[in-house]
């Protein structure tokens, strides 16, 4: 009778045994597969990020364009963006671009913010990862990014300037592919550039 018990305890155990390892191989599969929103996100060199990629304004919904994002993203000490998104634009969005007055192709070039940039100059540069070789940052205009157009959100990726290192930064940057050399632009109805900050 004793022995009797003992061989109907393993069938259920066994059992019990095969569903544990069943259940928790889906949970695993399952946390393979889930999207990175919300979680801690990952630069292409496998370093951490800063911040997150926010929810854009109206007006924009995700899209997909690896091309487009594979080209803004960068590994530490580059610059460009840490991690992004691609967004296509269904309705004008309007974006700032603060510029370099004394560069004549500056005012249409990649970089923008979905917010109107404030000052002072220099939390500027760290906050959105600029050296001050790459543009003197003296003029600010607001454009509309044309519907259809494809951009990339995110957060910086740290910077190597002349002058030391600008860390990553959780300012999520907007990079529009404007290409005013070739005459190709994303945005339209920009307003003159104004004496910034």
């Amino acid at each position: 009778m004793h022995h009797t018990i003992q061989e109907n305890d393993r069938i259920p155990f066994a059992g019990r045994f095969a569903m544990t390892c069943l259940l928790l191989a889906l949970l695993a599969g399952c946390a393979l597969h889930t999207p990175q929103t919300g979680s801690a996100l990952s630069g292409i060199d496998g370093i951490a990020c800063v911040g997150q990629i926010n929810t854009p304004p109206a007006g924009l919904v995700a899209a997909d364009d690896d091309a487009l994002l594979k080209s803004v993203l960068g590994s530490g000490g580059k610059g460009m963006l840490c991690a992004g998104r691609v967004y296509q634009a269904t309705a004008p969005v309007t974006v700032y671009r603060v510029w370099d007055s004394s560069k004549s192709n500056s005012l249409y070039g990649g970089w923008w913010s979905f917010n109107r940039p404030q000052g002072p100059r220099d939390s500027y540069r760290t906050e959105n990862d600029i050296c001050a070789e790459w543009s003197a940052l003296d003029r600010m205009s607001s454009c509309s990014i044309k519907p259809g157009a494809k951009i990339v959100v995110g957060p910086g990726q740290s910077a190597t300037c002349e002058h030391g290192i600008l860390p990553k930064s959780a300012a999520n940057q907007v990079f529009i592919p404007n290409d005013s050399r070739s005459n190709v632009l994303f945005v339209e109805d920009c307003s003159q550039g104004v004496i910034w900050p």
